[in-house]
């Protein structure tokens, strides 16, 4: 059983619309509306990913204290 989930419309330049429906023949879809939501997901997963490797682990204030240090940039 499918499951029919909500939708909104957006809006979407016809030259992108044509785009995607020069390619719907070589996809495994029929419809452009399909296909929109398919890259969309794919595009959104890629830049969460992104974005979740961006998240930088918390530093040693020690480490960081005497690597300046050792550099010259504090007095001991």
């Amino acid at each position: 059983m499918v499951m029919q989930e909500n939708t909104r419309s957006v809006d979407i330049p016809e030259r992108i619309v044509e785009r995607v429906e020069n390619r719907l023949s070589r996809t495994e879809w029929d419809d452009p509306g399909e296909y929109i939501t398919y890259v969309m997901e794919e595009v959104l997963y890629q830049v969460e990913q992104e974005t979740e490797d961006d998240d930088f682990e918390p530093v040693d204030e020690a480490e960081v204290e005497d690597r300046l240090k050792s550099l010259g940039y504090l007095n001991e």
